[in-house]
């Protein structure tokens, strides 16, 4: 276990310290995300958590105004919508269907010679007040009175049933009214579902096709990125400065007074706040995995919050994730230390399992945080973020003693090893890159008119010698020739003679 903790004991602390304390600090998780969406603005009358993430949208419904009948009733498609159904009446005959209950239905008045009185009244599908009033259709910026009165939400019933219904919405009046017919309870629910599709899907395009929302999430996504790519960077300084300063207190002879032992902690976080400077690339590579994390949890909580309401730790969550994730997918498709291929997949699984630890520290410290213990003033904040790091410190060095020291782990990873990837002619390439430099390192250090002289001289040299008629000729070609280039003579004297006396040796050089 020692050994364990000295390898990863700098990557667990920067990750423990990261999510437990640095995220109070720079990151503010809100239930519901941080943009408004139709859903949560829905949710605001029934969840005491909810409330308005944009000011603006909060004054825009503030300022919706009290339901006025007459505004709705009296809207121009209304009044046309019922016109021209009792003129083709009157013209033809021709009753209208009452939509809920089909039966025929009549307008007052004289149609083809004869009177009728039974009372046709048109109808909101989705009552009027209910549109006034729904916050999702004052986010959209929608005029309450034209979706209202548009022909998808209206429709013929009997006066009776009209009134009986009033402003509530048909589900609401289905179930305080279990005697109605199966037929009118079918029909009446058909209508509902297809005249709340339309107009949910009007609201939709509306708002999130807007400027306004577009602008909200970018303000979003972008505030996220600068505080996870702060909260990355501190954490890496943090670190680095902890572990310089416990270096320096180790070395500290034993016993020691107070002042040595302040001056060395004064020195190691000096030191590690210089080796965090030095070390600016892997900052700036820890800033940019913390802003696109940041932005990517950001509109993936955005998304979420569409169709459903995200709590406080369930966006804490994402944002954890995206942070491993956006690690792994560096090491595994960048390859930033030129890793084997199995190498590399062993340092991703690593990275999701500080990951997965944090994660599930954030569930262990929101469940500790519900409990009686929670509620305790000041242990109720300290006790849940300790129980949430204990957790995640001890699945992350089990999972990272398995994965580095596991026997079927390394026999893995070396067959892993084997496999030939793009990556193997990538570092083929940038080995033979070295080389390159190297060697052109070298040749840019050599005297280019002098190599260009001594070349040109073994050219005429070399091509002389070609001339050559016999050996003896040659011979004198290549004495002199070896005097020009200041060379030496392997032997003194006579040659033969030379080779004659045993106790002279023949050098070559």
């Amino acid at each position: 276990m020692d050994s364990l903790l000295s390898e990863y004991r700098r990557v667990i602390f920067e990750s423990l310290i990261s999510a437990f304390a640095l995220d109070g600090l720079l990151v503010q998780d809100r239930h519901g995300g941080d943009v408004d969406t139709i859903h949560n603005v829905r949710q605001i009358d029934v969840d005491p958590q909810m409330t308005y993430k944009n000011v603006l949208n909060q004054q825009a419904y503030e300022s919706n105004g009290a339901y006025d009948t007459k505004t709705y009733h009296n809207n121009a498609a209304f009044r046309e919508f019922k016109k021209a159904a009792k003129e083709d009446f009157l013209n033809t005959g021709t009753p209208v269907k009452d939509a809920y209950t089909g039966k025929d239905l009549y307008f007052a008045g004289k149609a083809k010679g004869r009177l009728s009185s039974i009372a046709a009244e048109a109808d909101h599908v989705i009552s009027a007040k209910s549109i006034h009033t729904d916050r999702g259709r004052v986010l959209s910026g929608l005029k309450g009175e034209d979706l209202a009165n548009d022909p998808s939400n209206l429709k013929f019933t009997n006066k009776s049933l009209n009134a009986s219904m009033g402003a509530k919405e048909i589900p609401d009046y289905l179930a305080q009214h279990p005697e109605l017919d199966e037929t009118t309870t079918e029909n009446m629910m058909r209508e509902y579902n297809q005249a709340k599709s339309t107009y949910e899907n009007k609201l939709a395009r509306a708002y999130y096709g807007s400027s306004k929302f577009v602008k909200d999430v970018g303000k979003a996504a972008g505030k996220v990125g600068v505080q996870m790519g702060a909260r990355q960077v501190l954490g890496f300084v943090f670190t680095e400065v902890t572990f310089t300063a416990l270096e320096e207190f180790e070395r500290l002879p034993k016993p020691f007074s107070l002042e040595k032992l302040l001056q060395s902690l004064g020195n190691g976080i000096r030191k590690g706040f210089e080796n965090a400077r030095k070390k600016y690339k892997e900052l700036l590579a820890r800033l940019k995995e913390g802003v696109v994390s940041g932005v990517l949890s950001s509109l993936t909580t955005t998304l979420c919050n569409i169709f459903f309401t995200t709590a406080k730790n369930v966006v804490r969550i994402i944002r954890q994730t995206y942070v491993s994730l956006v690690q792994a997918a560096k090491i595994l498709f960048l390859n930033p230390d030129n890793l084997p291929f199995g190498e590399r997949i062993r340092a991703t699984a690593k990275i999701l399992s500080l990951g997965a630890g944090v994660v599930l520290g954030s569930v262990v410290s929101e469940l500790v945080e519900q409990t009686p213990v929670g509620k305790i003033p000041v242990l109720g904040e300290v006790v849940p973020n300790f129980c949430g790091a204990l957790v995640s410190g001890l699945l992350t060095c089990s999972l990272v003693y398995f994965l580095d020291r596991s026997e079927r782990m390394n026999r893995l990873v070396a067959s892993l090893n084997g496999i030939h990837t793009l990556s193997t002619e990538v570092n083929y390439f940038r080995k033979c890159a070295e080389y390159f430099e190297r060697y052109a390192a070298e040749l840019a250090e050599i005297d280019y008119e002098e190599f260009r002289k001594e070349t040109e001289m073994f050219g005429n040299i070399a091509a002389n010698l070609k001339k050559a008629a016999d050996p003896k000729q040659l011979n004198a070609m290549l004495r002199d020739y070896l005097v020009q280039v200041g060379g030496a003579l392997p032997w003194e004297g006579d040659f033969n003679t030379f080779m004659q006396q045993k106790e002279k040796p023949l050098v070559f050089c």
